[in-house]
């Protein structure tokens, strides 16, 4: 079972004493921004998620879109605004059927990436092929990466930190989504069934008006998020900008990976022998020495 980057370099030289290169057998030193040099598709040169993910993801983003619509619409009933939209929606009882259809169908891609998550990890642990740092669970080095970032962008560091599959923002946006998530679907259960929530709950009348903050609440701190954010992130930086095209073709270009998941890079040039004579390729037409 894989615990480190150094394992996927079968040899590192000035291991810690020059950041600006790296070292993988087969290949010879990368320099840390070797991707200013390489030439990607933009729909992705290296794989990055499975179809299953692909799919989870899309189900989320149009579930996700409809929630919000007809949820906020129907929160905010009151304003100017909505009755506009909800014509759309066809009126208040279409709305609030097409908002627990998405919900429905929201929960069964949530349990399908469950599902996805803990039977593939499952199968890499049996075949000894797990390595921590290829997943989305937080780790010491991303809060060091954090902060190397931070320095970086403020001028204080030449490089960008060496990162792992996940970086530290993605890690910090994957728990939000599962809190978002589990409290949106408690919350939305106790709504939607609310004689059978009352018996589980020990003040009912509380835990009904909870339920309806909750939902709220969280409800529009996720559109938040999600817009604001990651949508931001995403597809509006720099070298992204218009569209990232991973979410629909499970694929990354080359020089994403390179910039923002170096090390897992290096677990691409181990597992894939046309890209080490790609990166080979590259480092002998810029003058870098390969073996």
């Amino acid at each position: 079972m894989s615990t480190s980057s150094e394992n996927i370099a079968a040899s590192s030289k000035e291991a810690g004493a020059d950041e600006y290169y790296t070292y993988v057998e087969g290949v010879g030193n990368i320099p840390r921004d070797i991707y200013k040099y390489v030439k990607s598709d933009p729909l992705g040169d290296l794989p990055r998620y499975s179809y299953h993910i692909v799919i989870q993801h899309f189900l989320t983003f149009i579930t996700f879109l409809i929630l919000a619509a007809t949820g906020l619409t129907l929160h905010f009933a009151s304003l100017w605004w909505a009755p506009l939209v909800m014509k759309l929606f066809g009126g208040p009882d279409t709305a609030r059927l097409i908002h627990r259809i998405a919900a429905a169908l929201m929960v069964i891609a949530s349990v399908y990436h469950l599902i996805t998550i803990i039977g593939g990890t499952l199968h890499k642990i049996m075949t000894k092929k797990f390595n921590i740092n290829r997943t989305q669970i937080p780790l010491i080095k991303d809060a060091h990466d954090m902060v190397h970032d931070i320095k970086y962008f403020l001028g204080k560091e030449e490089q960008r930190p060496k990162m792992y599959k996940f970086m530290y923002k993605q890690k910090l946006h994957y728990v939000a989504i599962l809190w978002g998530t589990f409290v949106l679907v408690s919350a939305g259960t106790s709504l939607l069934f609310p004689e059978t929530m009352a018996t589980i709950w020990p003040n009912p009348r509380f835990g009904q008006d909870l339920a309806r903050l909750m939902h709220a609440d969280e409800a529009i701190m996720a559109i938040t998020v999600i817009v604001f954010w990651h949508w931001s992130n995403v597809h509006l930086v720099p070298g992204r900008f218009p569209l990232q095209w991973s979410f629909l073709t499970g694929r990354i270009t080359r020089e994403h990976q390179i910039e923002e998941h170096f090390l897992e890079y290096v677990y691409n040039l181990k597992e894939f022998p046309e890209e080490r004579e790609y990166m080979k390729k590259i480092l002998r037409e810029n003058g870098y020495d390969t073996n």
